[in-house]
């Protein structure tokens, strides 16, 4: 099975709280006055930069649960990758429990942008350019994926 087609239903998540669980990403963007720019939301907890994601959801494709988190912490709308732009490691924190998280990134091109969102009052969003925002994520891996972002390799 290749990983388009696996990541291409929902996954569940695992009972055991101590094993990778799976949660889907989203890399917003747009092109503003000729440069790239991406979006980073700030986390509810830490107020550390991220970008939106969230679990899998039940009738929903991974890149369709990415596009519900996009809206919801960040007010974002438009077009998803129908195939991921990576993969890449953190840790959830959940009450006293902490486990390892494998995200897999969709890129999402930017429509419209919402003043008003489910998490506005719990959330910043901020538009940068991919070394900027790489900058200020905690996550290696994923700060590598943003810093070499390019838009042109995604699929038409």
């Amino acid at each position: 099975m290749s990983l388009h087609s696996s990541l291409s239903r929902p996954l569940r998540l695992r009972a055991d709280k101590t094993e990778a669980r799976t949660q889907f990403a989203v890399l917003p963007w747009r092109v503003d006055k000729g440069k790239l720019r991406v979006c980073l939301v700030t986390s509810r907890g830490t107020g550390r930069w991220i970008i939106p994601k969230g679990w899998p959801m039940d009738d929903m494709s991974p890149a369709e649960a990415a596009a519900v988190e996009a809206w919801e912490e960040a007010g974002l709308k438009g077009r998803v990758s129908p195939r991921p732009i990576g993969i890449y490691a953190t840790r959830k924190r959940f009450e006293e429990t902490e486990f390892p998280v494998i995200a897999i990134l969709y890129g999402m091109q930017v429509a419209a942008s919402a003043s008003s969102f489910p998490e506005r009052a719990e959330r910043k969003r901020k538009w940068l350019s991919p070394k900027k925002a790489a900058a200020r994520l905690d996550e290696p891996e994923l700060a590598h994926i943003v810093r070499r972002f390019d838009p042109r390799s995604l699929p038409r």
